[in-house]
């Protein structure tokens, strides 16, 4: 006989010998999740169902919120541009305007924490500076190029030729500092 026939049908024996349960044996904290979530499944399906339509269909509190998401979405406009590397030379390197770039990456936390920083300036310096930033996993040739190791990193760019390197999220003052040594009054 085989080792199946000596089983009862509710057990099985796995290729290391060892016997388990066809039937997984419930917990009481297992037990209370399920009725849990059946009871939260069955309070959503009978709540009446609400159109979509625009803020005016949700409630006060949830359209107010939604019209304070909107507004922060408009303030968070971007100013400066996008490059890469088909067109960093037009971009960067015969830029009549002294070019600030941001070496980021989506993923990276200290990135995001200073690009609101660099749209300010970028903001504040229009006409004087060109602000760029460039994502170095969509475009690893420049960076690599100019031996970027971490980020954030800022470059300060001027005639075609990399004057300043600023490592790291520093405070926008230490940003305008750096800036302010290239900028032609």
């Amino acid at each position: 006989m085989n080792s199946k026939g000596l089983l009862s049908a509710s057990a099985t024996r796995s290729a290391t010998g060892t016997t388990s349960s066809r039937y997984a044996v419930r917990s009481p904290t297992t037990s209370c999740l399920r009725s849990a979530r059946a009871a939260a499944q069955s309070r959503a399906l009978a709540a009446p169902k609400k159109r979509l339509g625009g803020a005016a269909s949700l409630q006060p509190i949830q359209a107010r919120r939604l019209k304070s998401w909107v507004v922060q979405a408009n303030k968070a406009e971007p100013q400066a541009d996008a490059v890469t590397d088909g067109d960093w030379e037009e971009k960067v390197l015969k830029s009549d305007l002294p070019v600030l770039v941001d070496f980021w990456a989506p993923w990276c936390g200290p990135c995001r924490m200073i690009a609101p920083l660099v749209d300010e300036l970028a903001e504040e310096y229009k006409g004087k500076l060109k602000a760029v930033k460039l994502n170095t996993d969509e475009s690893p040739a420049v960076a690599t190029e100019y031996g970027i190791r971490s980020i954030p990193t800022v470059m300060i760019f001027k005639n075609g030729k990399k004057m300043d390197t600023v490592i790291g999220a520093v405070p926008k003052q230490t940003l305008a500092q750096t800036i302010d040594k290239y900028i032609d009054e």
